[in-house]
């Protein structure tokens, strides 16, 4: 089935032209290994992977499913949207019982041997009365 209020968006942003609206932008799917620094819990690793769900991908606008594997804290699921090389993502530990969720920004560059990094500071509002931290991944 069509969403036609969707399609009806689709031609609006993109002046008539709906092969206007195809993702454009940088595919930034792939696993990450990550090193992190916690504010709560201290240094730690994990593995990042990223997901472009391109139905959802607009212009330079990427759509991401997100999940960062941390061992010894468990597995964090969200989603991300990037525009060009800069991406928001909202992530959640799967234990919910633990309120730790929350938001972070990442900037990604590319390496001259064409894999991505990244760089995120994320907050976590409820995790231990508040909580921030920053990562650093490379994609494998």
């Amino acid at each position: 089935m069509i969403d036609t209020a969707f399609v009806a968006f689709l031609l609006v942003a993109s002046g008539g032209n709906v092969a206007a609206t195809a993702f454009t932008g940088p595919d930034l799917s792939g696993t990450y290994d990550c090193t992190g620094q916690d504010f709560q819990e201290g240094s730690y690793s994990g593995t990042v992977t990223l997901q472009l769900v391109r139905a959802q991908s607009v212009q330079k606008y990427g759509a991401y499913m997100f999940k960062l594997e941390a061992p010894g804290f468990g597995a964090y699921v969200g989603e991300a949207a990037a525009h060009g090389t800069t991406m928001a993502i909202r992530f959640e530990l799967e234990d919910a019982a633990s309120k730790d969720f929350g938001t972070g920004i990442a900037t990604f560059t590319r390496a001259r041997n064409g894999r991505w990094s990244f760089k995120k500071y994320y907050f976590e509002p409820e995790y231990k009365g508040g909580n921030h931290g920053f990562e650093d991944c490379v994609q494998r």
